[in-house]
């Protein structure tokens, strides 16, 4: 079935990995524990991670950004795209450094954060480094230890240097953004950076050094996986945040007047507007891409595979001038290049780079508003793309569910990702619903009366969270269009929604395979279903949430559903980034459920 995948462009990554059905698990790193974890997890959890998933037959354990978020952790938004984050050493295993001699202030820091509360206390970051850098000030390695430290840096010349310097000066200035900085600092001066770096160079070979030993450890994690049969997938995004070191050293190839964003959409009314700046292609293409080869070459230490993130950006990014309000979001914007023929050849040569760059495979995030050329180079190149579970419909066939044999045989089938609700959190609180705010600019538009006709086509008694659900009595198009006071083809838009949506429970509900009326809340046989009928995709890889499994157990079934949701895009909240799950990796380990996930993938011969 998979045959194609070996004469791809890709071929030699997936001739490296084995063209096989594989499933995986979707686990971001600080929504783990382990009886060991100070606070969250740390890179001595993710063996534990590992060795749960080949105990329920999955190979794949895919990870979100393991970036250095600086003191804002959101992940996609990292203080650099190559530098790892700190918070996640383990403390006791550091080279040079005896674990027993610092035992003490290690416990006591475990006192201080506990592992397993609902959410991540991030100041234990913070606290790690405070005791990190007394590590490091009382470092006596071997000559050995020392070599290996040196040699690190030297390899590492492209990046390492400018970074612990970004670091350093950030230390400085409060956490600064680099554009608030001293002009000397902000620009760049030479004898500006030597005299600091000079002032600071303790500081400047902490974070060196936090570097080494976070390379040290994350690579013996991708060789214990490999040792277990267990590959990783690192998740590097396409953009780089604003405020990084990347765009501090080289802003030549960045467009700093711009924010990239995402247009309006069936969730998002307003669009999305992300603050990164859009990469400049035509520099960056003058030094033969060499940011994003060094970011892969370092990348490939720790990863087997790797997914980028708004992979569909190498075709063409939606770019919102500065300039813009902030309360538009990214309602005005434009696309870049602008010229739709040209969005192949740009995707096409940027594939190109990344993939004969890297012996890790790469796998693409192409969600959102997708080019057509998209999935046209994707089976070219033999790089996997995305299909989600609740999006799988056949517009031709009243919005009915697909059957898993309609999927992309070169993609990842998934319920849900870090930025949707899980399954459960769908089912409940979106499944059969249209988004408040882009109904009603629909309606505004169109001069059509929102609040009056908001009445007569939803019920609001069971409509929440900006999500309108349709009353029972709109059957039709016909009574849709009524209601509107308009002909069809005039109100195309409401109902594109209207019929993507409705009885969008009852479709789904049947699709995997269940007969009568469905019910409101989700039941644990319709989520066992939905893990049966997304891992029978003729998919290569079936890639879950962590939550979307664990929706298995019955312990869970009372628990809000709402908790399991990573991120909501576009909201700054404290529940973004920061949900922990409800049991520690050692209870993942022997729990109930374990067996029925192994005979889900074994059954779909993902095992």
């Amino acid at each position: 079935m998979y045959e194609f995948l070996s004469s791809s462009l890709a071929q030699k990554q997936w001739s490296r990995i084995g063209i096989q059905r594989r499933a995986g698990v979707c686990a971001p790193l600080f929504s783990v524990y382990s009886r060991k974890s100070i606070g969250l997890a740390d890179l001595r959890d993710l063996e534990l991670l590992v060795d749960w998933c080949a105990s329920v037959g999955m190979s794949i354990l895919q990870l979100l950004p393991m970036n250095d978020v600086g003191f804002a952790f959101t992940p996609y938004d990292a203080q650099s795209s190559i530098a790892l984050e700190p918070m996640y050493l383990v403390l006791d295993q550091l080279i040079g450094i005896s674990g027993e001699v610092y035992s003490g202030d290690i416990t006591a820091l475990g006192r201080r954060f506990p592992a397993g509360k609902k959410r991540v206390d991030y100041s234990v970051k913070q606290a790690k480094l405070e005791l990190l850098w007394k590590m490091f000030q009382a470092w006596s390695p071997d000559a050995r230890s020392v070599k290996r430290f040196r040699r690190y840096c030297s390899d590492c010349g492209f990046w390492i240097n400018d970074y612990a310097l970004f670091k350093v000066i950030k230390e400085r200035t409060r956490q600064a953004p680099w554009e608030e900085w001293e002009p000397e600092l902000r620009d760049r001066n030479p004898k500006a950076l030597r005299q600091f770096s000079a002032r600071y160079a303790d500081r400047v070979a902490f974070h060196q050094w936090l570097q080494w030993q976070l390379y040290e450890q994350f690579k013996k994690v991708k060789q214990y996986g490999r040792r277990r049969n267990v590959l990783l997938m690192g998740d590097l995004p396409f953009l780089v945040s604003r405020d990084s070191v990347e765009v501090w050293r080289h802003r030549d190839y960045f467009s700093l007047d711009f924010s990239a964003g995402a247009p309006p959409d069936a969730y998002f009314a307003d669009g999305q507007r992300w603050g990164m700046a859009p990469n400049r292609w035509d520099r960056l293409s003058t030094r033969s891409y060499d940011l994003v080869v060094e970011r892969l070459r370092y990348a490939e230490h720790f990863y087997d595979l790797f997914r980028i993130d708004h992979a569909v950006g190498a075709f063409r990014i939606w770019t919102i001038p500065l300039a813009e309000p902030l309360e538009h979001k990214g309602r005005n914007g434009f696309f870049y290049p602008p010229q739709e023929e040209l969005w192949e050849a740009h995707g096409r040569a940027l594939l190109s780079v990344m993939t004969s760059s890297t012996q890790m495979l790469p796998c693409a995030e192409d969600l959102g508003t997708v080019p057509a050329c998209s999935w046209r180079v994707l089976e070219e190149f033999g790089i996997p793309g995305m299909d989600v579970q609740r999006w799988m419909k056949d517009s031709g066939q009243d919005y009915v569910f697909r059957s898993p044999d309609c999927y992309r045989k070169n993609s990842i089938a998934v319920i849900s990702t870090h930025d949707l609700s899980p399954l459960r959190g769908w089912w409940e609180h979106e499944a059969g619903t249209v988004d408040e705010a882009l109904f009603r600019r629909y309606c505004e538009e169109l001069a059509i009366p929102f609040e009056l006709v908001r009445e007569q086509l939803f019920d609001l008694t069971r409509s929440r969270q900006g999500r309108l659900r349709w009353r029972k009595e709109i059957a039709t198009t016909g009574d849709l269009v009524r209601i509107l006071g308009r002909q069809p083809n005039e109100v195309g838009s409401l109902v594109y929604l209207y019929q993507s949506s409705y009885d969008e429970k009852n479709k789904f509900w049947r699709s995997v395979g269940f007969t009568g009326e469905c019910e409101e809340a989700c039941p644990l046989a319709l989520v066992r279903r939905a893990l049966e009928k997304v891992s029978e995709a003729r998919s290569i890889f079936s890639v879950q949430l962590l939550a979307d499994w664990l929706a298995l157990d019955p312990s869970l079934a009372g628990e809000n559903s709402e908790h399991f949701r990573i991120n909501v895009p576009g909201q700054i909240s404290r529940d973004n980034w920061s949900r922990v799950l409800p049991f520690s990796l050692e209870e993942m380990a022997h729990l109930g459920i374990n067996h029925q996930i192994q005979q889900i993938n074994s059954k779909t011969g993902r095992s």
